[in-house]
This record gives structure tokens, C-alpha cells and sequence, in this order.
């Protein structure tokens, strides 16, 4: 199944569907599922929520409304189906056989919308592994009606054999894609190998989709990232250099958004890109403050992360980011330098700094930029140093590894108002004013 993402002319006409049975925000959910119909290029015509203690097995809603959805689609030429929860193969084909109309679920839905988002061989490898394992066992169609039903000699038909040619032929090609996808992630280990034997420090962008990652990216970096207002808009991670106001370098790090209910076979086919949080020395949970269901976004943010940590996030320092400032923020007006962070998420009591911006406007950079140079590992110290004439070459080191603010030749030599590396401090300890 793959949905046109830019002809707008061929926009398939969509009836959104689900039942309630209290687990969750069904309108919030319902809501998100309308944006990732619009996303993938659909046009949502409706939608129909059933209130059930549980859903229906056979057909996930129940039979009476079931036909009242057969009677919309027949209605209102509705062309495609979207379940806000993830269908059995035999609930999916109930559900075509009575109305007549193609049925696709959430997860299949998000599925596709990486597809048409994957641009790098790993973000494609990635897809399409998530999409593998999603199929395989729902890989039934004709091969069930074709074969014979029974036990014993002379009752095994040809669908059946086709059936698992084709489950061996997914499994083949799933075993392909996790050895090529385990290179990938040898070589990607290697490289954090040598960012950290370099001394490189990495600061990840880390939050809900269409929370503006990509807006903060390209606004601390000009790094020309793809930016919409759709969902899942960046799939593949990019890494541009950042210089903080007090001249430290640091890589930052832009990643694939999260989303309540994220599929499983996602996180899993992902997890060497999500990984990138993980080696971060600095977290940036960035979520969407003109958004109602910004403080959710951030807790889901933080479980998918824990589920990525082998040891919990306990060491790596977090600020939640709460972008979009320029709009009507759904957030109390506190103190929101600081926010406690609940223990059921493995960070313990922590203060989180918290820092609210506009990566559109440029509204409170000046602070995100501050508080990450707090946050980060302390390799630098801000001292006065008095060198003879004869030492003034190492002012070209001091310049070259860190900042000098100011400088001014006395007659005892060069005064320097600088940023130093702490390793660096040991050679001149002699001329620390």
C-alpha cells in the first residue's frame, strides 16, 4: 500500500474509525490519527467512534455499527478505511467484506508515512524491516481460501504451499535487512568511538513529532533541514556544529519524532537511529507548548527513552524544551527554569531545566544556549591569565581550543580575559590571575 504524498489531486477519501473502550484520549487520539491521514495524503471525511467495554473480535466494532459505516463509505464514496488501532488480519478482512472498501490500521498508516519520509539506505532498510515484520503474520490473503481445509493425506493445497513460500521468502529478506542494518550500526558505534576519543561533546534533539526539532535545528545551525508542518517529517538524523556563546564546539544532533503508540516494529527497526539519544551528553526534549497535550508529549518522550537506556537516563543531563512560544502556550506560568521530574521514569527527584523558546522567531535561544553550556560535561573554566612576552605564543593555543573575551598588553606582558579548557589550565597555572 503506498498513499501519493503530493498529488493533491488524487486524495483518497477516508472514514477514520475506532472504538472506546477507556484506555486512552480517544479524541486526542483521534485526532492525531486525522493528521496522520492528512500527512500520508488522504482527505478525512469523517469519522465514527464506537463506546465499547471491548472490541469486537471478529470485526472490531460491532455489527450494528459496522453497517452503519458499510452505509456511510456506499454514501459518501469513501475509499479508505482508517482503524485508530492495530487490526487483526481477520477484522480487517470482516470489515472489506461488508463494506466493500480497503481497510488499513494505525500502525500500517504510520508505516507508510515513513516509507514516503526514508531518504538515506538506512531510514529505507529501517521501513522497510518495520513493515516485514508487521506483514509477516498477516501474510493470509487468497493462499487460505486456496488450500483445503482438513487434516491428513490429500488435503494439503497449493495455496497453502504458496502461503509459506512467501512467509519464508519475509523471513529471508528480514534476516538480509538486520544483517545490513547491523553494519550500519557497527560502523555508527565506531564513530562514537571516535567523537568520544576526540573529545567531541554531542547534544541530541529528542521530542514528539511536529514539535519544531527541526525549526531548532536549523535555527542554531542553518542546517537546512527539511521543516513542515506534518508529522514525521524528518526520518533520518543529521548532525551539524554548534558553537555556544562561550566558544565551546558541540555536535547537535536532529532525530525521528515520537508519537503516542508508536508501533513496536518501529522503536525496534529505529532503535540504532534512537540510539543517538543515548550517547548524547546533553538531552533536548523539545515539545510543542501551544499544544494542549504538551506536558503527555514529554512524558512519552521520556518513556521511549527509557526503554532505549540500558541504565535509565539518570546521568544524562535533560532540558525539556517547550517550543512554539509565540503561540497561546497550555502550560502553567511558573517557574519553568526548573520541573520535577517523576521517579516512575527513572530520573529521580531531578530539577530538569526547562526553557521556553520560538525556533521560529528566535524567542529565548539566548537561554537554551545557556542552559545547555550549564548542562554540559565541564571541560572549560573562564579565567585571567598574565603572560610573559616570552610565553605570548600560547595565547594562539588559548584562541584555538577556547575563547579569549579580551586581551591587553601591560608591560608585564599579555593580559587575557579567557575561556580555557581545564586541561589546558594545568600548563599555565603559573600565570592565573
Amino acid at each position: 500500500m503506498s498513499f501519493d504524498l503530493t498529488n493533491e489531486e488524487k486524495k483518497e477519501r477516508a472514514l477514520l474509525i475506532a472504538v472506546d473502550t477507556g484506555d486512552y484520549d480517544y479524541d486526542v487520539s483521534m485526532a492525531e490519527l486525522g493528521e496522520l491521514a492528512s500527512t500520508a495524503g488522504a482527505q478525512v471525511v469523517a469519522q465514527m467512534v464506537q463506546k465499547r467495554p471491548a472490541v469486537e473480535a471478529a470485526t472490531y466494532v460491532g455489527k450494528g455499527r459496522l453497517q452503519e459505516i458499510k452505509e456511510f463509505c456506499s454514501n459518501n464514496e469513501i475509499d479508505l478505511i482508517i482503524a485508530d488501532s492495530e487490526l487483526t488480519p481477520i477484522q480487517i478482512r470482516n470489515i472489506e467484506d461488508e463494506t466493500d472498501t480497503r481497510v488499513v490500521d494505525r500502525t500500517t498508516l504510520i508505516l507508510d508515512i515513513f516509507a514516503g519520509r526514508a531518504r538515506s539506505k538506512e531510514g529505507k532498510l529501517q521501513v522497510e524491516l518495520a513493515q516485514l515484520k508487521y506483514s509477516l503474520p498477516r501474510l493470509t490473503g487468497k493462499g487460505v481460501s486456496m488450500s483445503r481445509l482438513g487434516g491428513g493425506i490429500g488435503t494439503r493445497g497449493p495455496g497453502e504451499t504458496k502461503l509459506e513460500s512467501d512467509k519464508r521468502h519475509i523471513r529471508r529478506k528480514i534476516q538480509y535487512i538486520k544483517e545490513e542494518l547491523a553494519d550500519v550500526e557497527r560502523r555508527r558505534n565506531m564513530q562514537h568511538i571516535r567523537r568520544r576519543k576526540n573529545g567531541v561533546i554531542t547534544v541530541a534533539i529528542v521530542g514528539y513529532t511536529n514539535a519544531g526539532k527541526s525549526t531548532l535545528m536549523n535555527r542554531l545551525t542553518d542546517a537546512g533541514v527539511l521543516q513542515e508542518d506534518k508529522l514525521f517529517a524528518t526520518l533520518d538524523p543529521t548532525a551539524r556544529r554548534l558553537v555556544l556563546p562561550n566558544g565551546q564546539q558541540v555536535m547537535l544532533v536532529d532525530t525521528v519524532g515520537f508519537i503516542s503508540r508508536l508501533p513496536h516494529q518501529l522503536v525496534d527497526a529505529f532503535r540504532s537511529t534512537l540510539e543517538e539519544a543515548t550517547y548524547a551528553d546533553v538531552i533536548l526534549n523539545v515539545c510543542d507548548a501551544s499544544n494542549e497535550e504538551c506536558h503527555n508529549h514529554i512524558q512519552i518522550t521520556n518513556s521511549i527513552l527509557q526503554s532505549l537506556f540500558k541504565n535509565g537516563c539518570v546521568d544524562v543531563p535533560v532540558i525539556n524544551v517547550f517550543n512554539k512560544c509565540d503561540k497561546a502556550c497550555f502550560f502553567d506560568d511558573v517557574d519553568w527554569r526548573y520541573r520535577i521530574i517523576s521517579d516512575d521514569l527513572s530520573y529521580g527527584a531531578n530539577e530538569i531545566p526547562c526553557v521556553k523558546i520560538s525556533a521560529k522567531t528566535g524567542q529565548g535561544i539566548d537561554d537554551l544556549l545557556e542552559a545547555i553550556e550549564k548542562a554540559l560535561p565541564q571541560t572549560r573554566k573562564r579565567v585571567n591569565i598574565l603572560l610573559p612576552f616570552d610565553k605570548v605564543y600560547l595565547a594562539g593555543k588559548i584562541r584555538k581550543d577556547g575563547v579569549i573575551h579580551s586581551q591587553e598588553y601591560l608591560q608585564q606582558g599579555l593580559f587575557l580575559d579567557c575561556t580555557a579548557e581545564i586541561s589546558f589550565l594545568d600548563t599555565v597555572k603559573d600565570y592565573i590571575v
